[in-house]
């Protein structure tokens, strides 16, 4: 999801058909907003952040239907810039570890999205 997410900032493509094979819901509607409002900034993002996301619960154990990752994202080398000069955006956050959370489910047609996440700020993890 981060991926596609990143891949759409680079131009904050908000309408990306990738972010939703990957996001549902709040989650879904959390990254779309997030765009647009970059798109009606003329803002775009650069850079890929990296993450490490790790399983630390499934219910019910023995046949899932959600999983709860847990992450370290690192956010350093990404920035927000307006489109047309490139300039960093001011107040951008200058990016770093942060600790993230997130809740995936499975859908009806047996694929799994994320369904909500909650970042923190930096230096979280």
């Amino acid at each position: 999801m981060w991926q596609a997410m990143a891949r759409a900032g680079r131009t904050s493509d908000w309408k990306s058909p990738e972010l939703a094979r990957y996001a549902t819901g709040n989650a879904l509607t959390t990254i779309t907003r997030s765009l647009y409002a970059d798109h009606f900034n003329h803002v775009v993002t650069r850079g890929t952040p990296k993450n490490f996301p790790q399983i630390t619960s499934v219910e019910p154990p023995k046949a899932p239907e959600t999983v709860m990752i847990s992450d370290c994202g690192d956010s350093t080398g990404t920035s927000k810039v307006h489109e047309d000069s490139g300039k960093q955006v001011r107040g951008d956050d200058p990016g770093g570890r942060r600790s993230i959370k997130a809740e995936v489910k499975k859908q009806p047609d047996g694929s799994w999205k994320v369904s909500q996440f909650a970042v923190q700020g930096v230096g979280t993890c």
